[in-house]
């Protein structure tokens, strides 16, 4: 019987323990995609306790908490920071097979050198010697970053923040760290939900721009984008919980856009034009600048009415939503390269039924002399599970490129949550480490140790170049 968690965690085979401790152990990190704060990071602030750093914005242990039973207020609610720790302690033991049992065990062994598992009995002790390390200042928010081995982190911001955090980060030559922003035009798409006027008004302010047309509103949107770019931002994302394309004209569009600036709603064809025509613009503008385009499609969101009135959105009320996505998708990504404006591309669904339908259709739109310019994004949220890894690897693997994978990401608000770097390199090294001692691929170290690596850190840096 292995020891719990030891050096070899999840390595199965000899293969995958040299091509992990020997090879990518030690590579430094690109976390292209994130929740975390930039202001945070300039601030570089420090967690009284575990609870603060590890409980507050992680929706997938208040999820967990939940089911188990734990009562609303020891979860989002007014219960001490002590009694939330509490019940997350009483939680762990009962999320055998679930990543949080692994991830947990992880951070506190990484970050804070506690080896004894989480439980009710163990919690106290634990709770006292995390919080002393935090408290010590060597454990601040820049912390986590450096020790982690970290070199780029991608935020996740709207096109209307002033970014002016980012533009301090790269200003302080104490931290060497990159840091910069993601555009996320969502609220600028989604021209039938409540608040879109206002987001445009918002738009205008920061633009100086008085955005009475469609084609001002394009201005606007490009405007931005030229603005993140200047501060280093190479790279965009798209929240797609439902992937549509209608083709339309720009008069129809401008039409659209004139209706909803009188507040008035669009019908669902309407809105279909406006997605289509509007996300076809920005990818044209994506690729003038040479930046990636990720679609995180599949989303079901906000499923509980009532807890999304008491708490908000992202606390752990959302699901994986069964939308076709192969129809819409092929003719968007084709109306960009019809134009030949079709950028680098990083395609995710939450929905791990639509895997072989990425991997296939993307291989329709490579080429142009970039390896893996159609990347099938890493297991995202309720996937980035070991199973739900592993399967999206093999997908990849089965059908496209895999050696040109870009790996992983944290898709994290936790700055502890870098171990996952960890559990994917281990999980993807002992795969490709069971196909070599399976016969199915040469026990060629040096092209595996290319492999592993490229996965791990190089292809990534080479796809964004930033």
């Amino acid at each position: 019987m292995k020891a719990f968690m030891d050096d070899n965690f999840v390595l199965t085979n000899k293969t995958a323990e040299t091509l992990y401790h020997k090879y990518v152990k030690d590579l430094p990190i690109i976390d292209y995609h994130c929740h975390l704060s930039p202001q945070e990071i300039y601030d570089n602030i420090q967690f009284e306790n575990i609870t603060k750093v590890w409980l507050y914005g992680d929706h997938y242990k208040w999820r967990a908490m939940r089911a188990n039973g734990i009562e609303e207020q020891y979860v989002t609610g007014n219960a001490s920071d002590y009694d939330k720790f509490l019940a997350w302690a009483k939680t762990v033991p009962q999320l055998i097979g679930n990543p949080l049992y692994h991830w947990t065990h992880l951070e506190l062994k990484r970050y804070f050198g506690v080896e004894e598992p989480l439980n009710e009995h163990t919690a106290p002790a634990i709770w006292e010697k995390v919080n002393s390390l935090l408290n010590s200042g060597e454990w601040n928010v820049r912390d986590f970053i450096v020790k982690s081995g970290v070199e780029v982190i991608c935020t996740t911001d709207d096109p209307t923040d002033s970014l002016e955090y980012h533009e301090k980060i790269k200003a302080d030559t104490s931290f060497d760290v990159q840091v910069l922003p993601s555009y996320r035009p969502d609220k600028g798409l989604e021209i039938n939900r409540e608040g879109f006027l206002s987001w445009v008004e918002k738009l205008a302010d920061v633009t100086g721009m008085t955005i009475d047309s469609y084609e001002a509103f394009q201005q606007a949107l490009a405007q931005r984008i030229d603005f993140f770019h200047e501060i280093g931002g190479r790279v965009s994302d798209h929240a797609l919980d439902e992937v549509m394309y209608e083709k339309a004209t720009a008069d129809e569009v401008n039409a659209i856009f004139a209706k909803a600036l009188k507040d008035e709603k669009v019908t669902i064809e309407e809105e279909k034009k406006y997605k289509s025509f509007t996300l076809t613009f920005l990818g044209k503008e994506y690729h003038k600048r040479g930046w990636a385009m990720q679609y995180h499609m599949n989303a079901h969101r906000n499923n509980n009415a009532r807890m999304f009135k008491e708490l908000g959105p992202d606390t752990g009320f959302d699901s994986m939503n069964d939308t076709l996505v192969a129809g819409p998708l092929v003719k968007l990504l084709d109306s960009l390269d019809q134009a030949d404006a079709l950028p680098k591309t990083i395609l995710y669904s939450l929905n791990p039924r639509d895997n072989v339908t990425i991997a296939t259709l993307m291989g329709s739109f490579q080429g142009g002399g970039t390896p893996g310019k159609m990347q099938f994004g890493t297991a995202w949220w309720f996937n980035d599970t070991k199973l739900g890894m592993i399967k999206q690897m093999e997908t990849l693997a089965d059908i496209g490129v895999f050696s040109r994978f870009i790996g992983m990401l944290t898709d994290s608000r936790s700055f502890l949550s870098y171990t996952r770097h960890e559990y994917f390199r281990r999980i993807m090294c002992n795969l490709i480490g069971e196909w070599v001692e399976n016969g199915e691929y040469p026990n060629d170290e040096e092209t595996l140790r290319e492999i592993v690596q490229n996965i791990s850190y190089y292809n990534a840096k080479e796809y964004f170049n930033f």
